[in-house]
């Protein structure tokens, strides 16, 4: 064999050496990352025509796939899209979102434990089929909620979280505007486009989860906070006199922006009973117990509750915030849930929860079991202790006041003829001139061994800025949520 033979056949050789590592490299070494790439347009369209499990609430879908005539041969639906979207989120050709995203191994048939499931499938020469994911919603409760938050006026903000204290599972989670995810998972491209882009310009960010995505400065609905703060801190139980008084200047300031008054409610003098003061939810009182306790001892308590962490793994989650460093006068004001406290509805139902639960605070979920094509479980969620926020007689005594709170003062409107409740409401300060007060409202029955506890923000309501209080606004749609889950 002559020499330039010999050269082209050795160049040859190299150019296979290098065909054959390249191609090791991409199929093995990469084949994850070019799998999951967004880009991968084949991946992406073998996944969108496969028939995905269905998202149940109990043996209704509020997602599933059904056979399609077009080339994707299944289409994604959902049959009660605005009451169920910020939790079953959207499964469209670009993207995923709510369970649809967290839970997408499962429902398209990739994940571990659908194993067998796969490799029967492809010995019988059949198109692999995604598990089914059972949710923790309480139907009742769902459509108390959702009814409860539509039927105020005007284009509505807020949302409405149910939990099971003992357990924490996830009744009710409604999130107002809401959206309908069938138009983003159409098989016409090109109106998903446009109808995602719609979306998010549009007023109020339907797409948003409120339940998990937004914080709010809590206004009283945190003197649950506070209360417990000065009974685990400072030793006071539901039989003490507290701080009282008409108004309190906060230390460090000197003119009227530091200047806390109970608008008009009573208040008393010098010292009061507990009861009195959450009862009417006396602002110079928890602003005085919150620097009594002091800005180590306020966050602790935050930060037992929930604050500050994340907890809920199926939806994308905003961590609620109890600042540090404070002063006194910045402490007072965190002590009626202002300054640069921020929560969530969810993170304010947990409060409730643990309350109600003799203090013990459970992870909150939103999935209770997975199951394979042909209904074997394949997994189910164990409730979880997330930690003791306050201990059993804290719980009892602060119980025996939002009881009192209830039956007596501001929170009336979630009475619930012949069982006890407990109930706290809020009104916060937006901070803008132009943006009118928040209304929440928090409760739990029954107040002896509650099965439900709840959390209703107002973000946004069509209503006078002087008539927007929680409980006349909120009390009424917890106590419908209440009574679903109890008279069930």
């Amino acid at each position: 064999m002559n020499k330039p033979i010999r050269t082209v056949a050795g160049f040859c050789l190299l150019l296979f050496v290098a065909l054959l590592v390249n191609a090791t490299y991409l199929q093995y070494w990469r084949a994850g990352e070019l799998a999951e790439d967004p880009q991968n347009r084949r991946i992406v369209e073998a996944a969108f025509s496969r028939e995905r499990g269905a998202i149940l609430v109990g043996r209704q879908a509020v997602a599933e796939s059904v056979p399609s005539d077009d080339k994707y041969e299944f289409q994604r639906v959902y049959p009660r899209p605005f009451q169920y979207a910020p939790i079953t989120g959207a499964f469209t050709y670009f993207s995923q979102t709510g369970l649809e995203r967290s839970q997408n191994e499962v429902l398209s048939g990739e994940d571990s434990r659908l194993f067998v499931t796969r490799l029967v499938d492809m010995l019988s020469n059949t198109e692999p089929q995604g598990g089914s994911v059972q949710v923790t919603i309480n139907p009742a409760a769902q459509q108390a909620a959702f009814d409860g938050l539509s039927a105020l006026p005007g284009d509505v903000e807020g949302s409405v979280v149910a939990l099971e204290p003992s357990t924490g599972k996830i009744l009710a989670m409604v999130s107002l505007p809401t959206y309908d995810p069938n138009r983003l998972a159409s098989h016409r491209l090109g109106e998903v486009t446009a109808a995602q882009r719609e979306l998010e310009d549009a007023p109020g960010q339907p797409l948003l989860n409120r339940a998990t995505g937004t914080r709010l400065p809590p206004g009283s609905v945190f003197k649950l906070v506070t209360a417990a703060a000065a009974m685990e801190e400072a030793g006071y139980t539901a039989s003490s006199r507290v701080p009282g008084g008409a108004s309190f200047q906060l230390p460090l300031t000197s003119d009227e922006s530091g200047l806390i008054d109970n608008e008009g409610r009573s208040c008393g003098g010098d010292r009061i009973p507990f009861t009195q003061a959450m009862a009417n939810s006396c602002n110079t009182t928890f602003a005085k117990l919150a620097i009594e306790v002091g800005a180590e001892g306020m966050k602790e308590q935050a930060d037992a509750f929930g604050f500050n962490e994340q907890y809920l793994d199926e939806l994308r989650q905003a961590s609620s915030v109890f600042p540090a460093d404070l002063d006194e006068a910045q402490l007072g004001q965190t002590g009626i849930g202002q300054f640069e406290v921020a929560a969530t509805p969810l993170q304010m139902a947990m409060v409730a929860a643990a309350l109600g639960n003799d203090g013990s605070l459970m992870t909150p979920y939103l999935v209770d079991k997975v199951s394979s094509p042909s209904l074997q479980v394949l997994d189910q969620t164990e409730p979880r202790e997330l930690r003791q926020a306050v201990s059993p007689a804290t719980a009892r005594d602060l119980t025996e006041l939002l009881v009192a709170t209830v039956d007596e003062g501001t929170a009336s409107p979630a009475a619930i003829p012949g069982v006890p409740v407990a109930g706290k409401t809020g009104t916060a300060q937006s901070g803008l001139d132009d943006v009118p007060p928040y209304a929440w409202f928090v409760s739990y029955a029954p107040a002896d061994d509650p099965q439900v506890a709840v959390a209703v923000m107002i973000q946004k309501a069509d209503i006078p800025r002087g008539e927007i209080a929680g409980g006349r606004l909120g009390g009424p749609i917890a106590k419908a949520v209440m009574e679903a889950v109890i008279t069930q």
